[in-house]
């Protein structure tokens, strides 16, 4: 099939467009960098423009849409004409070429309002109650795809959980950043127990989303590894394989989720050169189990991890080794 991949030159989008590639498709790839995907037809410009996004998918089979604005600080405005703005353009521009598959990938983010999420599957997105602009606007936009699902447009909803591997300068880099300069705390004592996702498997989730998209069409899907680890452990082992000393110091979540809320403020009014050194969502993150049911998802894609945490936790050593 001719698919294009938005968002291709983020690591994700990048990897997403190569294992499609290596699936025997005709990749082409929309973002504002090149994404230096050997084999894809590179298309450079913003899913804002309405000409760029007519021109990119021209012809295509499938939209594989992954760009969006990802922060946890920054005017809400911007966040609106990517992800939301963004998204509506994209759809639209795809019904008029005649692409029959769309494969929104979202985040479980847009379902979380701020309470522990324990063995759940996809919870409905809650724009009005998610935290941060990066989730209000991409539950929107996540709404906005599924209502356009229809016979002759399969709209299929990804929601990879914490994406991580060697190379991640997201979650990984921030972790190891702070820890190398004391500045990783555990929240309460570090037992909350959360899932994350080895981006080989977020990799693989959203292809099978694209091929399965016939049966799986209408919803959304949170995908996981299924190994939920408490914080504690997640930390000890990222930072035990970047060979920097594991946070030690803790903080009370509660207290920790005030001071979010205030840096929130002040960001909000004079933000700083960086991101905050903590916010509410990333309070709550830290303090919350947040760990999902994968067998519907597993089922309805045909699909499965195939990188366990451990085995992605010594690549990773071995990707800082060398």
């Amino acid at each position: 099939m001719r698919v294009l991949v938005t968002g291709a030159s983020g690591a994700l989008g990048r990897d997403v467009a190569a294992g499609l590639l290596a699936a025997g498709h005709q990749v082409r790839t929309l973002q504002r960098r090149p994404s230096r995907v050997a084999g894809a037809e590179d298309l450079l410009g913003s899913v804002t423009d309405e000409l760029v996004v007519a021109t990119a998918t021209a012809g295509m089979d499938a939209v594989v849409h992954l760009a969006a604005k990802v922060s946890v600080t920054g005017p809400l405005a911007e966040f609106e004409a990517v992800n939301v703005g963004g998204t509506i353009g994209l759809l639209a521009a795809a019904r008029r070429a005649g692409v029959h598959r769309f494969v929104q990938v979202s985040s479980p983010s847009v379902a979380h309002g701020g309470h522990a999420i324990m063995g759940d599957p996809a919870l409905p997105a809650d724009p009005k109650h998610a935290r941060g602009n990066y989730a209000r606007t991409k539950g929107q936009a996540e709404l906005i795809a599924l209502a356009t699902d229809a016979a002759d447009f399969r709209v299929v909803a990804v929601r990879p959980h914490l994406i991580w591997g060697p190379g991640d300068t997201q979650l990984i880099g921030r972790i190891v950043d702070r820890a190398r300069r004391g500045r990783l705390p555990l929240l309460d004592s570090g037992a909350a127990l959360i899932d994350t996702t080895y981006r080989d498997n977020a990799t693989s989730a959203i292809i099978a989303a694209f091929e399965h998209a016939d049966a799986a069409h209408g919803r959304a899907w949170v995908v996981t590894n299924g190994e939920p680890r408490t914080i504690a452990e997640l930390f000890d082992g990222i930072c035990r394989a970047a060979g920097v000393r594991p946070p030690r110091w803790r903080v009370p979540g509660r207290l920790a989720r005030v001071a979010g809320a205030a840096v929130e403020a002040v960001w909000a009014v004079r933000p700083g050169v960086d991101e905050p050194p903590m916010t509410r969502f990333l309070a709550e993150q830290l303090s919350t189990a947040h760990w999902f049911d994968q067998r519907a998802t597993r089922e309805a894609l045909h699909w499965a991890p195939t990188v366990s945490l451990d085995e992605g936790l010594a690549r990773l050593a071995a990707s800082y080794r060398g």
